[in-house]
């Protein structure tokens, strides 16, 4: 989503973990997820092992030798739990329970043990933000003013018989839904059937802890915090900027890294991780959030979060208006954001490295070049780009085979909510549905939600029948089975990045720096990173054309550590290096 904050306030420090605390980054050694890799799965699109068309725990289980081949370290799990499925599974009616529709707690009890068993981490995916209208929390909390739990939802009075305020929802239209039984409106930033939780109750904040320390119990890893920095809203709930021509804006600086938002997460901490053995992870989904207010979260002497996900270079195709008017990404913003990103948090703080996830389309249809000549070059060294950065690479399911887009013909072929009810608005604003699927069909979340692409065979090797969204035609070529094992690969190249980042410690932990003679290039990529005597040199041509780098003195005789290209010196020679169209090489001088 395109999104933006005005927040300045800058809360105090809170104050240092205790001694002993096991999540705490005090340790004399860097934290182990420093050189990990995370691999994201979303079950209903991974491995239907059921036959209903759907991904489920039996097919994710049927799969982990893929993952263990791959050589990732983590894998975040998209949403499980019990679901009316109104937003694929971020609507969660019960915290506690596997949805029907993926398995049952044996297969999830299965599956983690499995990926223990192979040295596999598993994050699950959090989202507290808000739940489903059918969690029971809030049928109590609507059955009426004076239910015991009505305060652990955000309820306002009509304001001249209308909404409390002007705020919009994510997924258009108004963010209140009126309760007519009550004569209340329910707050939900999301789905009208995702009502926000009230996190300014102590008792929320409690029991969400309690479900947090439960999965913790049962062996789980760590967690992905969806919207995390929407849970503490401005007081008072204002109306929001007004604009022009729209009745309900899009009313980000009310909710977004609001008030108590350092104070929670701290509180968090204390009540779940703090003093807890194992090694865990904690990543927080901090949409719209500034690199000032990274270095708050991911400070760790603040123990609030390990890693955040900000959104600022996968927003850089999208009006600051309407996130559906699709505008190609210029690529030397989509450099220069992630190069301020890195300096930024390079002394303090922790980066999450991502081209795609599951609410995003495909790298390399994004940034990359997706002509059949130039996929495989270009995935590669979309690969090099990210995985050379400092920070922890996530890797999301297809992209390990550089994925590609679906070619959407209708708005009937999409499932996404979000655009769902977009198109559905269109009309009355005299806007054609089907002429505005150019742009909606580059960057609907419905591109990185079709199956998983396992082999040659009809729909993929997904499912034995036709899935809940259709596979890409490309399948009958670009898949697993035709790519691991297979050297030059895509699938390979990533093995092989993910392999150094254990191996090589400058890769994991060395400062970064650009350099300058190339900031300014659009198509060229190259930044070295340091630790002691160790000196990493990543060079990638993100363009057609062949050219020339002078990459100067200091790097001759350095030897090279993985090229995405057929062929490559094994050791620089001179002060210059010759890259082909989407070619890219690290070197390493020690």
């Amino acid at each position: 989503m395109r999104v933006t904050t005005d927040t300045t306030e800058q809360p105090p420090v809170v104050p240092a973990p205790a001694a002993g605390d096991a999540h705490s980054a005090y340790a004399t050694e860097p934290a182990w997820w420093t050189s990990a890799v995370v691999y994201q799965i979303y079950p209903r699109s991974f491995a239907d092992a059921d036959g209903d068309g759907v991904g489920d725990l039996r097919g994710i289980i049927d799969h982990l030798d893929h993952l263990t081949a791959l050589g990732v370290d983590v894998v975040w799990l998209s949403p499980i739990y019990r679901s009316p499925q109104a937003d694929n599974g971020y609507d969660i009616s019960d915290y506690q329970d596997i949805d029907p529709l993926f398995g049952t707690m044996g297969d999830f009890e299965e599956l983690l043990a499995g990926l223990h068993a192979r040295g596999i981490k598993l994050m699950m995916d959090l989202v507290v933000n808000h739940t489903s209208d059918e969690h029971p929390w809030f049928v109590e909390s609507r059955s009426g003013r004076t239910d015991p739990r009505r305060d652990w939802y955000i309820w306002r009075d009509p304001r001249d018989g209308r909404e409390p305020n002007n705020w919009g929802s994510f997924f258009s239209g108004s963010a209140w839904q009126l309760d007519e039984a009550t004569g209340q409106y329910y707050l939900h930033l999301f789905d009208v059937k995702q009502p926000d939780l009230n996190w300014e109750n102590p008792q929320v904040r409690a029991a969400v802890h309690a479900m947090m320390r439960w999965w913790l119990d049962k062996g789980v890893d760590g967690f992905r915090m969806d919207v995390i920095n929407f849970i503490s809203k401005v007081e008072g709930l204002p109306d929001a900027q007004p604009s022009e021509g729209q009745e309900f804006v899009n009313a980000f600086a009310m909710f977004a890294d609001g008030p108590r938002m350092h104070e929670f997460l701290a509180e968090m901490h204390r009540e779940v991780f703090a003093g807890r053995p194992g090694q865990f992870l904690t990543v927080g989904e901090t949409p719209g959030v500034r690199t000032e207010q990274a270095v708050l979260y991911t400070d760790p002497r603040r123990a609030e979060l390990d890693m955040v996900f900000q959104f600022e270079h996968v927003s850089l195709d999208q009006s600051p208006t309407d996130k559906f008017t699709y505008a190609a990404p210029a690529p030397a913003a989509v450099k220069a954001s992630l190069y301020r990103w890195q300096e930024a948090l390079g002394e303090t703080g922790w980066n999450s490295l991502y081209w795609d996830n599951h609410d995003q389309p495909r790298a390399v249809s994004r940034f990359g070049d997706d002509d059949p000549q130039w996929w495989q070059a270009s995935a590669k060294t979309l690969a090099t780009i990210l995985h050379g950065l400092r920070g922890t690479p996530y890797v999301y399911q297809g992209e390990e085979i550089g994925m590609t887009n679906y070619p959407f013909a209708s708005g009937a072929d999409l499932r996404d909510v979000e655009v769902v009810n977009y198109l559905a608005g269109l009309p009355s604003k005299g806007v054609d549905v089907e002429s505005a699927l150019h742009g909606i069909g580059k960057i609907t979340r419905d591109n990185a939600r079709t199956p998983m692409q396992w082999d040659d065979g009809r729909y993929g090797g997904f499912s034995a029948v036709s899935p809940w969204l259709p596979a890409n035609p490309n399948t009958a070529w670009l898949n697993a089975a035709a790519q691991v094992g297979v050297a030059g690969s895509v699938f390979e190249h990533y093995r092989a990045l993910i392999g150094l980042r254990r191996s090589v410690p400058v890769l994991a932990l060395g400062s970064f720096a650009a350099i300058e003679e190339y900031a300014e290039d659009a198509a060229i990529w190259a930044y070295t990173r340091s630790l002691g005597g160790a000196r990493l040199l990543v060079l990638a041509n993100a363009g057609r054309d062949p050219r020339t780098l002078r990459v100067g003195q200091d790097w001759v005789g350095a030897g090279l550590l993985l090229g995405s290209g057929v062929e490559a010196d094994r050791s620089l020679a001179s002060e210059t290096v010759e890259l082909a169209g989407w070619e890219s090489r690290i070197y390493l001088f020690e």
